[in-house]
């Protein structure tokens, strides 16, 4: 099965994370097209007209978002979510690595359609090289006009600002991503009030990640009736799916979204080991219930993951094969989760807590029939009870993992006297591989 390649197109080329082999490949005519030819209501219309979804979790459109913004002279801005740390996921690492510029231009007619002057990318904390890379372009792109005042000499401004995260996986979520670039701690805040209304400094933001704002140039330069060309009609485009786990070939792949999951998993990441089977995967990242086998034939896009229980989310899959242990695999989330949970809220602050203990009770061989059913009982009861979606991120894949493999955490229950530090041949769990783009 071959790719389908619009953001990774050329991403081979070493030059293009420079601003002359960005241009090169035709980089930065869309920008000059859109602030030199078109007014910030066409630039809106067509991202509108597009049905971008984010590529980020939520998959809403993009376009909407944007035109939530009120318009007036009130200070607005644009924020990059590249706070990448959904386990699994390393496909926006890959597009800013390669070709920051992509990025770089698509901020700069976001910024655009939303009347944004001021624009920031948060990056994650551990993604000190891919940060450098993009100083490095957004100061290429200041030099030659594509940033600051009076851009192309059109009389509109936007200032862009690389800023490096501190290693928190709930800065990833977007309210405690403001109250970071913002110096404070980063919290999830009560909404409403919602940041297209009241974000960054009190005025109204844009956020968007990294892969939904390097679309952009494409979309504004083609046309939205391209863009629809690709995928199905609610789920239109191309996805950067990360794959990896018990894989023979982890890496990035770019597909036309409606792809059917084997597809990915076998044909581009060349499935499990010899003699190996798939027995359950995450669809989107590990915050995503899990699936078995009999959905491997699901295609790939965000209404059809969402019928099979499951959703698209950052849209990176976890594959786990049949030597691996769920109970462990579901302990081994719970921790993630518990961990990077901020305890501002009692359900995932306790909720998180208690479920790592009893988890690790299953696995011990100490629980009862009866705690399986209080454990599922307490997942129902953190999701959507939350001040964010943390404890959801948690309790959906532990509580879908309870329901499909009952019978494997009965087993676990019966065979007492595991070691809590075995994973079970879990390599899914171990995050993105070593080498960016993985084998192809």
């Amino acid at each position: 099965m071959p790719e389908t390649r619009v953001l990774l197109k050329n991403a081979e080329d070493p030059e293009l994370r420079t601003l002359a082999g960005y241009k090169r490949y035709g980089g930065y005519a869309t920008l000059e097209k859109a602030y030199r030819e078109m007014e910030a209501d066409e630039v809106l219309k067509e991202l509108e007209d597009s049905d971008l979804r984010g590529r980020g979790g939520a998959g809403f459109s993009m376009g909407k978002k944007a035109s939530f913004l009120p318009r007036g002279k009130m200070e607005k801005y644009l924020c990059c979510n590249a706070d990448e740390s959904e386990p699994g996921a390393f496909k926006d690492r890959e597009l800013m690595q390669r070709n920051p510029h992509q990025l770089i231009e698509g901020i700069a007619i976001a910024a655009l359609a939303a009347d944004a002057g001021h624009a920031f990318i948060f990056i994650r904390g551990e993604y000190a090289l891919q940060a450098d890379i993009l100083d490095a372009a957004v100061a290429e792109a200041y030099g030659d006009g594509y940033l600051g005042e009076n851009i192309l000499g059109t009389h509109r401004s936007v200032e862009l600002v690389v800023h490096r995260g501190a290693g928190a996986y709930i800065c990833g979520e977007e309210t405690a991503l403001l109250d970071a670039l913002e110096g404070k701690r980063g919290n999830p805040r009560l909404k409403p009030p919602f940041p297209a209304v009241q974000g960054l400094y009190g005025g109204p933001t844009l956020i968007n990640n990294v892969e939904t704002l390097s679309n952009v140039p494409r979309i504004v330069a083609h046309g939205a009736e391209w863009f629809r060309g690709f995928g199905t009609e609610q789920s239109p485009g191309t996805k950067v799916v990360s794959v990896s786990g018990c894989v023979t070939r982890p890496g990035n792949f770019e597909v036309e979204l409606g792809v059917p999951t084997r597809e990915l998993i076998y044909d581009l990441a060349g499935g499990p080991g010899e003699g190996r089977e798939v027995k359950a995967f995450y669809p989107g990242g590990s915050s995503s219930p899990v699936l078995t086998a009999d959905d491997l034939d699901c295609p790939y896009t965000f209404e059809d993951m969402a019928k099979a229980g499951s959703m698209l989310g950052s849209g990176s899959i976890i594959v786990a094969d049949d030597r691996v242990s769920i109970p462990r695999m579901a302990l081994r989330t719970a921790r993630f989760y518990h961990h990077e949970s901020c305890g501002k809220c009692t359900p995932c602050r306790e909720g998180t807590n208690w479920t790592v203990k009893m988890l690790e009770r299953v696995v011990r061989g100490e629980a009862t029939p009866m705690d399986l059913d209080i454990v599922a009982s307490v997942q129902d009861n953190i999701i959507g009870n939350c001040l964010c979606v943390l404890g959801d991120s948690m309790a959906m894949p532990v509580g879908a993992m309870m329901r499909k493999f009952r019978e494997e955490f009965e087993r676990a229950i019966a065979a007492s006297g595991s070691s809590l530090d075995k994973v079970g041949g879990i390599a899914a769990m171990q995050g993105a591989p070593q080498t960016i783009g993985g084998s192809r």
